[in-house]
């Protein structure tokens, strides 16, 4: 699958779904095998577990939100950068995100915290925000 304004609209989807603790419409987006990638490069692996963790954060964190600066898509991958605003300063931020779409559906959402070297590694600008 070769990407384009659809695999962007799709992750801001799932990040719309995420900012309004939506499981359901997340389970909707997220393929059987979806994969959570959390900025220390912990995972979570298959659509029951992650969901299971979203809970669990949603619950923990209800004042989550994401905000999207820039999205872009290239083949299955899609490159975000941000904030994350939360209550809980660890979770606030500026941050980068990646998606990966496998027939329409989400199969790995990854954050990254938002260092010149992720921005190297993404193909993003260094000066970030």
């Amino acid at each position: 699958m070769i990407c384009d304004v659809s695999c962007r609209d799709l992750a801001a989807a799932f990040n719309e779904c995420i900012n309004r603790r939506d499981l359901q419409g997340l389970a909707e987006l997220m393929a059987d095998g979806h994969v959570f990638v959390d900025s220390a490069n912990n995972s979570v692996v298959g659509k029951a577990a992650c969901l299971s963790a979203w809970q669990g954060f949603f619950a923990a964190f209800p004042y989550y939100h994401n905000e999207f600066d820039f999205i872009s898509a290239e083949k299955r991958r899609v490159v975000i950068a941000g904030r994350s605003r939360c209550s809980d300063p660890r979770l606030a931020g500026p941050t980068l995100w990646t998606a990966i779409v496998e027939q329409s559906l989400i199969s790995e959402w990854r954050v990254l915290e938002d260092t010149p070297e992720n921005r190297i590694l993404l193909g993003l600008d260094v000066a970030g925000p």
